[in-house]
């Protein structure tokens, strides 16, 4: 069934709104996968903070210029299902590159994220970025380190020396 105008309106409008506020997008190619196999995809995407939307490449070309995904544009060509991240940058990446080692049938075309356009191919790289939980642990591992070591360094002396007066009493007492 076609859209009318006013249809057509709300769904660019929608989805510029999410593309503003999203941190990554991918659009896959969806041809041949069932409806039960999208209803799953959707789902999950759901559950993990995407943005899932099956639109017309025309629609999407409207919806995503002036945005920072406009440079994926050029590239928004047969049937496509466009997911933007919108928690971590990654979780879109992950959700497609999940979903396509179960179902071979979703390829992925395009990757964007930070105003540049990557190939299809970039996806695991983008699948393989921290979450923010992930991050802020990295961060905090790396700033413990310095610590730790000085605190280490504080008590070796003494740690020593308790090592060699234990050593010393064995020493006499296996004599």
């Amino acid at each position: 069934m076609a859209l009318r105008l006013d249809d057509k309106k709300a769904v660019v409008e929608e989805v510029a709104a999410i593309a503003a506020q999203a941190h990554s997008a991918v659009a896959a190619e969806y041809r041949g996968i069932t409806d039960s196999e999208l209803t799953v995809l959707r789902r999950t995407a759901r559950e993990t903070g995407v943005y899932l939307r099956v639109v017309k490449n025309t629609l999407a070309k409207r919806a995503i210029a002036g945005t920072d995904f406009e440079c994926m544009q050029d590239s928004l060509v047969g049937p496509l299902i466009l997911a933007f991240s919108m928690e971590d940058p990654g979780c879109a990446g992950r959700l497609i590159s999940d979903f396509a080692k179960e179902n071979d049938k979703l390829i992925t075309k395009v990757v964007s994220i930070g105003g540049q356009a990557y190939d299809g191919s970039e996806l695991k790289k983008l699948a393989s970025l921290p979450t923010y939980d992930q991050s802020i642990s990295m961060l905090m591992s790396v700033m413990k380190a310095p610590v730790e070591k000085f605190v280490r360094t504080l008590v070796e002396p003494n740690a020593k020396m308790v090592r060699t007066i234990a050593a010393i009493k064995d020493q006499k007492e296996a004599a």
